[in-house]
């Protein structure tokens, strides 16, 4: 199977309802359609509803953080791009990238680490083999993309400065 480096299968529209008072794109809303974006990331990487109802699993996000960039607008075509940036058996660290989907300008960016749960212990537990095999190919591609500058940033004012 080929491997869409980074995978870009994901597009959407700006709602109506997502909307808020300074007429753009509502804060909230980026997360709703990132979620979106991971769901077909994850049928892509094999952690689909079929295999979670299969092996008794599923996902929980464990940390994640937003990068609001430009605003977005009704109607705006939305299209979304995702890199691997590692994993284990249990974790996979992904970044979307959110792109206004005519006018190409990076709009939002969302890193995400999410673990592996087994469903009847409610715990973490280990991906199957193959989706870790599948994993391992992905993340071999996607090691060759260029770094994205908001992957690791770390929120602060004036960081690394003392207090005035």
């Amino acid at each position: 199977m080929e491997i869409p480096t980074p995978f870009d299968v994901y597009w959407d529209r700006v709602q109506d309802a997502w909307i808020d008072h300074n007429d753009h794109m509502n804060m909230g809303y980026y997360m709703v359609v990132f979620d979106l974006a991971t769901d077909a990331w994850f049928e892509y990487i094999g952690l689909d509803r079929p295999h979670r109802d299969r092996h008794n699993v599923t996902t929980f996000s464990i940390e994640g953080h937003i990068n609001y960039i430009r605003e977005l607008r009704a109607g705006d075509p939305l299209r979304f791009t995702t890199r691997l940036l590692d994993f284990d058996a249990k974790r996979i660290h992904y970044f979307h990238e959110m792109y206004h989907g005519e006018e190409g300008y990076l709009a939002a960016t969302n890193e995400l680490m999410t673990i592996h749960i087994s469903e009847e212990t409610r715990r973490s537990a280990p991906m199957h083999e193959d989706v870790q095999r599948w994993l391992a190919q992905i993340k071999d591609r996607h090691d060759a993309l260029a770094p994205a500058a908001q992957v690791g940033r770390r929120m602060g004012i004036g960081a690394g400065r003392p207090a005035a």
